[in-house]
């Protein structure tokens, strides 16, 4: 091991957990990038599609329906 890379580890050692807990998820997502990434753009769209159904732009159906209609779908 480097000595930057054990100043590094010493240093985030002193951390709260929750700290700790943050830097290790940072730096697992750099090695994951893309996923990163996927993950993102999927929380966005989610954000978009909140946001227009809360400004009443995407219609809403009754859960009956919707399952009724999955039920007369061919498998």
């Amino acid at each position: 091991m480097s000595a930057s890379l054990k100043q590094i580890e010493d240093q985030a050692r002193v951390l709260t957990p929750e700290e700790r807990a943050k830097l290790a998820e940072s730096l697992l997502e750099s090695l994951h990038s893309p996923l990163a990434e996927i993950e993102k753009a999927w929380a966005d769209e989610v954000e978009q599609r909140v946001a227009a159904f809360d400004r009443g732009e995407i219609p809403a159906y009754p859960a009956e329906d919707v399952f009724a209609e999955a039920r007369r779908m061919p498998r």
